[in-house]
């Protein structure tokens, strides 16, 4: 039996997601082995953790052109550099107790799905203090160089483009793994009768028949979330589309949606905080969302196309410029764009269909399986 330490950080929900995903993984499909999931901003001084978290959400949010720079510099600085050593030294030093955490679970192996435990492990191992093989999984399309820990037994990458970027900028060609970016089992399935489209749609009280549109989120740029969908309500069209409105723990946003579906009857479903996203995107013909690494990874298991809004500067541009490249998904930069290519992609079923069939071969929906039984070093 093998013990996993599944390490993730807290700032912004995809390395918390994508770790989730491992734990469930192996517990539904990998027993006798064992996982435990640790968030590493939970063992970490509330000033930290206020800077590490807190500081990235407001500056990707208030300052995105700043945090563009700062993303720019960061990866084409050496690791060797002064500011980088600075900041592995602050990171040492405000992060005892999470070491302590780890060397306390005494773990067969480590999966870390951010590079913050995966630096802290490779000086611990450096210095002798854990010897357990350490894997880090990238959650997004793109390589930054953050990503490039030394002396990892693995690196697991979502693309062939990741992989041979992490072998052009030094990593050990056969430490390189194209396993995909992990999702929940919910996920993992896309053919399994309980995401049928049809049934899916009926279930939320939507027509099959009549295109459905999910929108899960606002941003920069093209408003908040009930307004988007207020306005897609008005657009014109032969054959009027449903919405599915999901504002998740923001009750404001919720109750303007219920408004909405007084307001448009039969046409919007308003969904609070939900634990069956994957069946809201299997009843969708199109999902509207950020292209986040972990959420982008959800719609491609599904074969969902997608128009994509308010990219974070860095990470989020180069998936949704990986997505576009392959004809997967579209990209709304403001307001208006995104109305005109609502309406223009909801009247093409055509169109959507040849995006559902790209995000469908793209998808890896067992990428968690996938990443496990190298871990575990089980046969494929």
């Amino acid at each position: 039996m093998t013990k996993l330490l599944i390490l993730s950080v807290s700032a912004g929900n995809g390395h918390v997601r994508a770790a989730q995903a491992l734990e469930a993984t192996l517990a539904q499909s990998f027993a006798p082995h064992t996982a435990v999931h640790v968030d590493a901003m939970a063992h970490v001084p509330l000033g930290f953790r206020k800077v590490y978290t807190d500081w990235y959400l407001q500056l990707v949010n208030r300052a995105p052109e700043l945090w563009s720079y700062l993303h720019q510099r960061t990866d084409v600085t050496p690791h060797h550099a002064p500011s980088q050593r600075l900041r592995r030294g602050i990171e040492r030093l405000s992060t005892g107790a999470l070491v302590r955490e780890i060397r306390r679970a005494k773990p067969d192996a480590v999966i870390c799905t951010h590079f913050l435990p995966a630096e802290l492990l490779m000086r611990e191992r450096n210095r002798g203090r854990i010897e357990c093989p350490v894997w880090l999984q990238i959650t997004d399309y793109d390589l930054h160089n953050m990503w490039l820990v030394p002396g990892m037994t693995g690196y697991l990458a979502a693309t062939e483009e990741v992989a041979f970027r992490l072998r052009a900028r030094g990593i050990p060609p056969e430490r390189v793994h194209v396993t995909g970016i992990p999702v929940m089992p919910a996920f993992s399935e896309p053919d399994a009768p309980e995401l049928a489209h049809a049934a899916c749609a009926r279930a939320l009280g939507l027509d099959p028949a009549r295109p459905v549109l999910l929108m899960a989120s606002g941003g920069a740029g093209v408003g908040d979330l009930p307004s988007m969908v207020e306005r897609v309500l008005a657009l014109g069209g032969d054959t009027p589309f449903q919405v599915i409105a999901v504002a998740g723990r923001n009750a404001e946003a919720h109750a303007r949606l219920e408004a909405l579906s007084q307001r448009y009857p039969g046409r919007v479903v308003a969904v609070g905080f939900t634990n069956e996203m994957h069946k809201m995107m299997a009843a969708a013909d199109l999902v509207v969302t950020k292209p986040g690494g972990l959420t982008v990874s959800e719609c491609l298991a599904l074969g969902k196309p997608m128009l994509l809004i308010s990219p974070i500067p860095g990470q989020e541009e180069h998936n949704a410029g990986f997505l576009m490249e392959e004809s997967a998904a579209w990209l709304a930069y403001d307001a208006i764009g995104l109305d005109y290519k609502v309406a223009r992609l909801m009247a093409d079923p055509a169109k959507l269909a040849a995006m559902a069939a790209r995000s469908r071969a793209l998808g890896k929906p067992q990428a968690a399986r996938a990443v496990l039984q190298r871990v575990l070093g089980i046969a494929e």
